[in-house]
């Protein structure tokens, strides 16, 4: 079971493609813990707007699911163990249920308490006794959570709101668009994203053309002689893993997962969760791609 706490793909985006297409528009900005871009091309009349819907979007997404915003749904959820949903929060929750199930349990958002208890430095017995998605009560109208359970859904939040935005594009008429919450997802054109390892450097390049990329460093973000990537019961095996998908939620959520499973495993949920390229660097710089 994992969540990460940071999660980011570090990598430069670069578009191919030819000077007589349409001008290319840009937004940049800040959220849900990453450094947020948006790259598409078409005319002004229509990009202005667009993006501006789309930073709505991704506020809306922050206010929803942020652990830093007592206000936050999630934050609610976590204070009194009961929420009512609204739709974005529901479809996210039932995201994060596929990805705990397809992974074996090595997704699993309720793993907040642990990583709490080792942020203060204090015993995390009874923080392992809380973790257990399956112990989460889930319908349209209510989620429920056991006494001792918080959430933390930073592991596919940001995937989340990346598709969100590339729907919205999509929906738009924008067919040469990148967006970058933490996660990267293409609506179409061609763009080179390089692949970094915090530990290792650039590792290389893929080409996205449609769909979604997203890398997980268990480098990132230590917390204290550990990981952000967390789980009770076992440690990375994987420096990073990059996982490239039909959407970014998946990505998200299958990349941090990957980084706790052996080669079979991965090997194993690859064909489970019909991802379509899983690249792996290990501990001592080997690149295997899957």
């Amino acid at each position: 079971m994992t969540i990460s706490r940071r999660r980011f793909l570090a990598i430069a985006a670069a578009f191919v493609g030819s000077p007589a297409l349409a001008k290319r528009h840009s937004w940049q900005g800040y959220a849900l813990g990453a450094e947020v871009n948006i790259s598409l091309k078409g005319p002004a009349e229509l990009a202005g707007p667009s993006l501006e819907h789309a930073k709505t979007l991704i506020k809306e997404v922050e206010a929803g699911f942020s652990l830093y915003d007592p206000t936050s749904a999630l934050s609610q959820l976590n204070r009194t163990k009961q929420l009512m949903p609204n739709q974005e929060f529901y479809a996210l929750t039932k995201q994060a249920d596929a990805a705990y199930h397809v992974t074996e349990g090595l997704f699993d958002p309720t793993v907040q308490p642990l990583w709490q208890a080792l942020a203060d430095g204090g015993a995390t017995d009874q923080a392992r006794q809380a973790i257990g998605w399956d112990r989460v009560q889930i319908t349209h109208n209510r989620i429920s959570l056991q006494p001792d359970q918080a959430l933390t859904f930073n592991g596919i939040a940001q995937g989340f709101a990346t598709d969100l935005v590339a729907d919205l594009l999509t929906a738009n008429g924008f067919d040469a668009a990148l967006i970058n919450i933490g996660e990267y997802r293409s609506t179409g054109g061609t763009w080179r994203l390089g692949l970094q390892d915090a530990k290792h450097g650039l590792m290389g390049q893929h080409t996205l053309t449609r769909g979604a990329i997203a890398t997980s460093d268990t480098s990132a973000s230590p917390l204290g002689e550990r990981g952000h990537i967390l789980h009770p019961k076992a440690r990375p095996f994987w420096s990073s893993v990059t996982v490239e998908a039909d959407t970014a939620a998946w990505a998200d959520a299958l990349s941090t997962a990957l980084t706790l499973a052996p080669l079979d495993q991965v090997r194993a949920i690859k064909a489970a969760a019909n991802l379509r390229r899983v690249t792996l660097v290990s501990f001592d710089g080997e690149l295997i791609t899957l």
